[in-house]
């Protein structure tokens, strides 16, 4: 399939169905450690709490189809889905902010295998500037800023909310063009940058939220007969 091709069809794809997908993938490769052959869209819809034919219509946008009876044969599934998400092509990223969550994500190598590559790191605090944090060195942000040429296009956000806007907008102004934004402040950008709200702070909110709501649940008394 030519690249234009790949292009047009990961367009099509609908984000909830992207969304699944990497779940999919864990669970196939858990399978594929037990020694799994074959799994049917019916366990991976039963362990990722989807309905069977959702996993079938989200996993037919990789071109791979289950057999009768049988399922999906397991290694080629995952070999689908990782290329299909783009998870064997190595892109490289910055990272803006080394706070406790930049340097926690500066840590985190299981990036690599998803297919991101943290190669640079950029910050104000002069008590982190020179220093290496799993074995990236962190910089002064201007020297982003001066590196006409770094040719990287993807940006991890990662700084205090006071500055995510206005180090958002450095970024962009200087090349980047896909944004991952773990701040809660809602990025926006120009058209041709595509930034990734991601708010571990909106999780937190929705899991206590359910938590509370379980805990008034529990302390409802039953009615009297």
């Amino acid at each position: 399939m030519g690249e234009e091709n790949v292009k047009k069809k990961n367009a099509l794809v609908p984000e909830p169905a992207l969304r699944r997908m990497p779940c999919y993938l864990a669970y196939l490769k858990l399978e594929h450690r037990k020694g799994s052959q074959y799994v049917s869209s019916t366990l991976i819809a039963r362990d990722n709490g989807v309905d069977p034919t959702q996993v079938t219509k989200d996993l037919s946008y990789t071109g791979i189809s289950g057999k009768t009876r049988v399922g999906y044969e397991v290694e080629p599934l995952i070999d689908a889905l990782e290329d299909f998400l783009g998870f064997r092509v190595m892109d490289e990223a910055y990272l803006f902010g080394a706070g406790s969550l930049g340097t926690a994500l500066l840590h985190d190598h299981g990036l690599v295998q998803y297919g991101l590559k943290i190669v640079g790191a950029f910050d104000v605090n002069p008590l982190v500037i020179g220093h290496s944090i799993g074995g990236i060195s962190i910089a002064h942000i201007d020297e982003f800023v001066k590196n006409k040429d770094h040719g990287i296009k993807i940006g991890i956000l990662t700084t205090p909310v006071a500055n995510a806007r206005e180090v958002a907008n450095m970024m962009v102004a200087n090349g980047i063009k896909a944004i991952w934004n773990f701040t809660p402040v809602r990025i926006t950008s120009p058209e041709g940058v595509v930034v990734q709200n991601t708010s571990l702070y909106a999780h937190l909110a929705v899991m206590f939220n359910r938590l509370n709501a379980a805990g008034s649940d529990d302390s409802v008394e039953p009615a009297k007969k």
